[in-house]
C-alpha cells in the first residue's frame, strides 16, 4: 500500500480519482471525510473543529486517527496494489502535532494521544511501501480551497494552511522528528502546484512518475498508456 500526502486543498481527492481513471491496476483508496466532514454524532467534528480548535482538536485528532487506523488495516488485508489518501503517520506528524504547537491541545490530552499512536505504530499499522507527496503552495491550496467552497471549510483560515504546509515539509522534505523505520520508506514528490486536472502534459507526466515509482518499489503493473493523448504534448 502507498499513501498519498498533502495540505489541504492541495488536490488529493481529484488526483485519486485521475490515478482510477488511468492507472486502472491501482486501487485509489479516498480519506474517510465523511466521517468527520458531515453531520455524525450529531454535529460536523470538522467544521466545530475550525470555528472553536481549543475545545475540539482533541476529539477531533482522536477520531481522525481511529478512522485512518481503520482504513489502514483493512486495506492492507488486500493484495493489490493501492495508494491511499492520508495517514495515520500525517495525522500524527502534521495535524497533531500542529494542534498541540498551538496551544488546542493541553498537555494530558498531547499525552493520551502519544499514548494511542506510539501503541499503533508500528505494532499494528506496518508502514506503507511508499509516500506520495502532492507538493503545493499554501497560496495555491487556499486558491483551491475556496474555489471549491465546501460549507465545513468556510471558516478556515490561511495562517492554519501554512502551518501545515511546514509540518508537511518537516515529515516529508526534511523527515524531522520521525520513527526510524519511517525514514527507510521511499517518498516522491511530485509539484503540483500547476493545474493537472485540466492540463494533459502535465497528467500525462504525474502519471508516468507515479508508474515509475512503483515499479522501482516492486509493484508489478502494465506500461501506462495514455487514455486521450494531447496532439502537442509537451513534458515539463
Amino acid at each position: 500500500m502507498y499513501i498519498l500526502e498533502g495540505n489541504i486543498g492541495a488536490g488529493k481527492s481529484t488526483f485519486l480519482r485521475l490515478i482510477a481513471e488511468h492507472l486502472p491496476e491501482v486501487a485509489a483508496v479516498q480519506e474517510p471525510v465523511t466521517n468527520w466532514q458531515q453531520t455524525v454524532y450529531g454535529q460536523s467534528l470538522l467544521t466545530n473543529f475550525y470555528e472553536d480548535p481549543k475545545r475540539w482538536a482533541y476529539t477531533f485528532e482522536l477520531l481522525t486517527m481511529i478512522c485512518r487506523v481503520q482504513a489502514h488495516l483493512k486495506e492492507r488485508q488486500q493484495g493489490q496494489i493501492k495508494i491511499a489518501e492520508r495517514s495515520i503517520y500525517s495525522g500524527y506528524y502534521c495535524f497533531a502535532h500542529n494542534s498541540y504547537a498551538q496551544g488546542f491541545m493541553n498537555d494530558s490530552e498531547w499525552q493520551i494521544y502519544q499514548q494511542w499512536f506510539s501503541m499503533l505504530i508500528p505494532h499494528k499499522c506496518l508502514p506503507p511501501r511508499g509516500f506520495i507527496y502532492l507538493r503545493v503552495s499554501p497560496e495555491v491550496a487556499y486558491e483551491r480551497i475556496r474555489k471549491r467552497n465546501r460549507h465545513a471549510e468556510k471558516t478556515l483560515s490561511f495562517a492554519y494552511l501554512k502551518q501545515i504546509h511546514r509540518r508537511h515539509e518537516s515529515f516529508l522534505i526534511k523527515k524531522e522528528g520521525i520513527l526510524p523505520h519511517l525514514k527507510k520508506v521511499p517518498i516522491l514528490t511530485l509539484d503540483c502546484n500547476e493545474d493537472f486536472e485540466h492540463t494533459p502534459a502535465n497528467l500525462h507526466r504525474l502519471m508516468h512518475t507515479i508508474e515509475s515509482f512503483l515499479h522501482q518499489t516492486g509493484s508489478a503493473m502494465k506500461p501506462y498508456q495514455h487514455k486521450h493523448p494531447p496532439h502537442h504534448s509537451v513534458a515539463l
